[in-house]
């Protein structure tokens, strides 16, 4: 196999005395489908920040095509989880995703009908062409979300970093937007790290996943990952997995006591008596969970 385009080995961030990710280690294959699954506040966002060297690791080290990543690597590409502006504000569909190539250069000038050769190149990829010229604040969720799309894979990254792409958006949305992340992830070779709360949408197209909780770590395919044993391990206390209509729920402490509510969630990570989100919930120190399922 190909030399990884990512490799996270041991990572161990600590933020404000609390232990936010620990042992963390998987890696990504040139052109792999990869989900990034988790409760709120398991540690999503805080290893896509180290990953793109915004957030500074403790323990551990991140290579990016086999070489620590450093300012100067631009083998990342990136989509935001927030993306805000004011509807109003005159920038384009296709002015943000000229933007993404020209913050590649680092300043030096892009040939005008070259990058208006690419430009148009990227909104067809996603399918982009019928909006570019709207307002980007203008623009409903999924539409931007295309954008930011075109916008990160402009300068021809070998990874896109998505975070969080799907939230906020309706069903049919969410659908079309990992079906776009899976055909380029194909037909461009680009491997995709996608951070999701719910496994259900990526479940089709997912070549691999790492599954975070309480800091920790289980990487592997979805069959090697999502099993009561390897995410009992995990999260320290018992956890059923259960197939409703094709659908994989993941519940704490099934059973006749067990507190199902948010079952209509794919993925609950509602412990027994109602607390929630588990980031907080189980001492890193005491779990043998690290490496689960690598």
């Amino acid at each position: 196999m190909s030399e990884a385009v990512l490799s996270v080995e041991g990572l161990g961030v600590r933020i404000a005395g609390r232990q936010v990710l620990d042992g963390v280690d998987f890696s990504i294959a040139p052109g792999e489908f990869t989900g990034l699954i988790g409760a709120n506040g398991a540690g999503k966002t805080t290893l896509f920040r180290a990953i793109l060297g915004l957030q500074a690791a403790g323990q551990g080290r991140i290579l990016v095509d086999g070489r620590p990543r450093t300012r100067r690597t631009d083998s990342l590409g990136y989509v935001p989880q927030k993306f805000l502006l004011d509807p109003d504000l005159p920038l384009r569909g296709r002015d943000l995703v000229g933007l993404g190539l020209d913050a590649r250069k680092l300043g030096f000038t892009v040939n005008r009908r070259r990058k208006r050769d690419l430009v148009e190149e990227m909104l067809a990829a996603v399918g982009a062409e019928a909006f570019a010229d709207t307002r980007v604040g203008r623009l409903s969720g999924g539409e931007q979300q295309r954008i930011l799309i075109a916008h990160a894979l402009i300068s021809g990254p070998r990874l896109l970093l998505a975070d969080e792409p799907l939230a906020n958006l309706d069903l049919r949305s969410s659908g079309e937007v990992v079906a776009l992340l899976a055909r380029v992830c194909r037909e461009r070779g680009v491997a995709v790290l996608i951070s999701a709360h719910e496994i259900n949408p990526l479940l089709p197209v997912m070549d691999r996943i790492v599954y975070l909780a309480g800091g920790r770590a289980a990487s592997g395919t979805s069959e090697e990952v999502i099993r009561p044993d390897v995410l009992s391990r995990l999260y320290g206390h018992h956890v059923d997995v259960i197939d409703v209509h094709g659908r994989v729920l993941i519940v704490a402490g099934a059973g006749p006591d067990a507190d199902l509510q948010g079952c209509e969630e794919t993925v609950d990570h509602t412990l027994p008596g109602g607390a929630s989100d588990l980031g907080g919930s189980i001492d890193p120190e005491k779990s043998e969970a690290r490496g689960v399922g690598r």
